[in-house]
């Protein structure tokens, strides 16, 4: 569902769990909202931004189609 988001764990090699401790989001509360049952909360979203990717920007890591997917990778 977020192809950036799922691209960029790869590069760092950090899996769902990995990004849960990470983060502190309940691992069980992330895979769900990996496969698109439950919605990110803003603040999930800019606590795995800050804790994971500070250098990627919401929009990139966010996106849901191609129009962000070359966006914010600097």
């Amino acid at each position: 569902m977020f192809s950036n988001l799922n691209a960029e764990m790869g590069r760092a090699k950090l899996s769902i769990k990995s990004l849960s401790e990470l983060t502190g989001i309940n691992y069980e509360t992330l895979k769900l909202k990996f496969r698109g049952v439950t919605e990110f909360k803003l603040c999930e979203m800019v606590e795995i931004k800050r804790k994971a990717f500070p250098d990627k920007t919401l929009d990139y890591l966010f996106a849901t189609d191609d129009s962000g997917s070359e966006e914010g990778r600097k």
